[in-house]
């Protein structure tokens, strides 16, 4: 086995196990956290891609920007822990063959699409060139916008956050 086949599966098995706590976790903020993490590991595989920008939008976007937006909403919401509740009969008795029929799906097709995988062939940076180009040229303007509104619905929410009752 190559480097990048070990680091994918890797990354995978991180962006997997986080998956797996966002949803297991009681408290939302670790929720959230977790969250991250599968970002994080998403933006890894991006990278193995070549897709340098979409690894650097992830990271700075939905890690960063998105996920603080998040974790402010869950604090200013003082969300709590969740109360664990009894599983349903419905839920039982069609969830878990239900999911088991969905596990063998997807590996059968994993299998399947796995004969015909070729070694990723190197891009050329030219769309990311020309992408960038477009971004601080002709839209400069509506992303400066946007990092503006941003600012003012977060400023927004700090101000009715301070706000006493």
């Amino acid at each position: 086995m190559s480097a990048p086949i070990i680091v994918f599966f890797i990354l995978a098995g991180v962006a997997v196990l986080g998956a797996v706590s966002l949803i297991v976790q009681r408290h939302p903020i670790r929720s959230a956290l977790s969250l991250i993490v599968v970002m994080v590991a998403l933006a890894g595989l991006y990278l193995l891609q070549g897709a340098e920008l979409v690894a650097a939008v992830q990271i700075i976007v939905y890690a960063g920007a998105i996920m603080v937006l998040f974790v402010f909403v869950i604090m200013l919401l003082n969300a709590g822990e969740e109360e664990r509740t009894n599983v349903s009969r419905m839920a039982r008795t069609l969830g878990l063959p239900l999911s088991f029929f969905l596990m063998l799906q997807l590996a059968w097709w994993v299998g399947r699409g796995a004969r015909g995988l070729a070694p990723a062939v190197s891009r050329s940076q030219e769309a990311t060139k020309e992408l960038s180009k477009l971004l601080f040229t002709e839209f400069a303007l509506p992303f400066e916008l946007t990092s503006i509104l941003i600012l003012v619905a977060i400023l927004g929410a700090v101000v009715l956050a301070k706000r006493e009752s």
